[in-house]
């Protein structure tokens, strides 16, 4: 439960407009008063004309005058045009703050038997190269995403496809029998996610060598790279992987193996999970069902060639290829087969996230609307979190050259910077070595997380490691410094909490504090409505601006009111609670003590 000014002041305001305009009115539009006017709460008049046919500002008036005189927690008012702000007590505020201040798990819902079931997808990686900064937004936008989905009582199977086959795979697979010499994850030390993405990179090597010696006897270069040998014998490993040739499918379980061991010590490290797993190797031959349904039902044809077309050219999009003329699938049947297994198996899932790049929007576009038209009325349930790349000051990322930005060095070289700036600033004198490196970590990751979460998913990034773990700022360490700060001076409090006295006179600095708080939950519905993990980044952020100010302007221990103290030391608790509930939905921890 919000502070609910509407619930307040309705009953009020319904009331004095029935008496004294004998009208009936249900409901009325309340908003913060903006900075710049004095008020807390302001009421939109503009609406009510469509009933009472008068001025705007007599109107206002008339209502502010009967408020100020008939409701105690109004204490002021003020007319700017047709607005009406009001200036509420601080017995109102002290009223508000003691009923959330005893909210358990305040700002989120509680799951319940019909609580619906929804499936987010995010991470789905390649198994010939490790995770990189790419897949790092990726993981920690679903995964925030997931953790507010879920604290808006939703049930949230958080899952991904992993892309398990293919020629990409095979091209790792050619590079490792042919110069791995016997390489494994434990003979050399190394994790095999990165091991195999390695020889990833020595295929791309080789082939354009290749490519450029056919080049260099007459060949053009399209042909020099269709007629490459490492291509070809990479085609030819793809068709012995369809046909089952038990040596290739060794090989390739072998090699993904490695690499998904290497993954999930990423995941761990990131602090990301997932309740279930599809593999496309499963599932890249489920979509012809789906065709041949279809097929019957007349909304997809068969070219002459034996391919499988649908044309949604009169809903602006173009003809899509659903099955190539040799009967082999592509994405697009895959996509369409995954989506019925995972309803198959969540017979009561309710909608399903997509987390992918805003360079398959049109993708997603054209799966969502083939499954309505075969008639899945699920389909309306489906939604694509597309957000935009990211990039460093350094430029775009290329896996196949190796200029990626590897995500676990990352992780590492973050946890390093995280450890020269808190020693810099001596925040670690009293920590053991094993508390150093934890707390480096958990500032590394905070940073990293924050940095991205805080904007908008749609929009592309431009990553500074550098800014991104300042103590100071919009940032995840300036967030978490705040909670341990927090967490410090309730400790030295060491006071049990009774209850708030409702006669107290507030500071201005207090007034503003509680009604941050009170935001918390409409701030929570409002990201899972638009699966945007940013709302609720910089609604820390103003959270923490505002604790901040507080504490620089008021004294809370030194205070020699008891009540006053009990009060300032419970509003401190709260805060830090929301704010290490709300870092929770980022994926973020917060520490006690830095």
């Amino acid at each position: 439960m919000s502070i609910d000014y509407n619930q307040h002041f309705t009953d009020f305001v319904s009331r004095f407009l029935n008496s004294e305009f004998q009208v009936t009115i249900a409901s009325f539009e309340f908003q913060q008063t903006r900075k710049e006017f004095e008020g807390d709460i302001t009421l939109l008049v503009f609406p009510l004309l469509r009933y009472i046919k008068t001025n705007p500002e007599k109107l206002a008036e008339t209502i502010g005058s009967y408020l100020e005189k008939n409701d105690k927690a109004v204490v002021g008012y003020n007319v700017v045009k047709g607005f009406l702000n009001l200036s509420l007590s601080d017995a109102f505020y002290l009223k508000q703050f003691q009923t959330l201040f005893q909210q358990e798990d305040y700002g989120h819902q509680p799951q319940t038997q019909d609580s619906p079931t929804l499936m987010v997808e995010f991470s789905s990686p390649n198994t010939n190269k490790p995770l990189h900064l790419g897949h790092i937004r990726n993981n920690i936008l679903g995964y925030s995403v997931s953790k507010i989905l879920e604290a808006n009582g939703n049930r949230v199977v958080k899952t991904q496809i992993i892309n398990d086959r293919g020629i990409h795979i095979c091209k790792s697979m050619l590079a490792w029998k042919k110069f791995g010499a016997g390489e494994t994850p434990e003979l050399t030390g190394s994790k095999g996610d990165q091991l195999v993405g390695r020889y990833y990179v020595i295929f791309d090597a080789e082939y354009k060598k290749e490519i450029a010696e056919l080049i260099s006897k007459g060949s053009s270069e399209d042909q020099a790279k269709q007629e490459a040998p490492l291509l070809l014998e990479a085609q030819e490993l793809l068709r012995l992987w369809e046909a089952g040739d038990k040596e290739v499918r060794d090989l390739w379980e072998t090699m993904n193996q490695w690499v998904y061991r290497g993954f999930e010590d990423t995941y761990k490290n990131l602090g990301v999970s997932f309740d279930s797993y599809y593999y496309e190797s499963d599932t890249y031959l489920l979509g012809k069902k789906i065709i041949d349904q279809g097929l019957k039902a007349g909304v997809f044809y068969k070219k002459e060639d034996g391919s499988v077309w649908i044309d949604l050219t009169q809903e602006g999009l173009d003809e899509k290829l659903l099955l190539r003329s040799d009967g082999t699938s592509v994405y697009m049947t895959q996509d369409l087969g995954t989506a019925l297994c995972r309803l198959e198996d969540e017979p009561g899932l309710k909608g399903m996230v997509y987390t992918v790049g805003n360079e398959q929007d049109y993708h997603f576009k054209v799966l969502f609307l083939i499954l309505k038209k075969l008639g899945f009325d699920w389909a309306e349930a489906l939604y694509h979190l597309s957000y935009g790349m990211v990039d460093l000051p350094s430029g775009k990322m290329k896996s196949r050259e190796g200029t990626v930005v590897d995500a676990d060095e990352l992780m590492s070289d973050m946890a390093a910077q995280a450890k020269t700036i808190s020693e810099a600033v001596g925040k670690l004198e009293t920590l053991s070595e094993t508390e150093k490196e934890g707390l480096n970590h958990t500032l590394a990751l905070g940073a990293l997380k924050y940095f991205i979460l805080k904007v908008d998913p749609k929009k592309r990034i431009l990553f500074d490691p550098e800014a991104s773990i300042d103590f100071n700022g919009n940032t995840g360490p300036f967030i978490q410094y705040t909670h341990a700060r927090i967490k410090t001076l309730i400790q030295k409090a060491a006071m049990e909490i009774e209850d708030i006295d409702l006669n107290l006179e507030l500071a201005s600095k207090e007034c503003e504090l509680i009604k941050q708080l009170g935001r918390y939950p409409e701030v929570v519905v409002l990201a899972g409505e638009q699966y945007s993990p940013a709302l609720i980044a910089n609604y820390l952020y103003d959270l923490v601006k505002s604790y901040n100010t507080f504490y620089q302007n008021i004294t809370v221990l030194g205070s020699e009111n008891p009540k006053q103290k009990n009060f300032r030391v419970a509003l401190s608790k709260k805060v830090a609670e929301v704010i290490a509930n709300a870092s929770g939905l980022l994926g973020m921890e917060v520490p006690n003590r830095m």
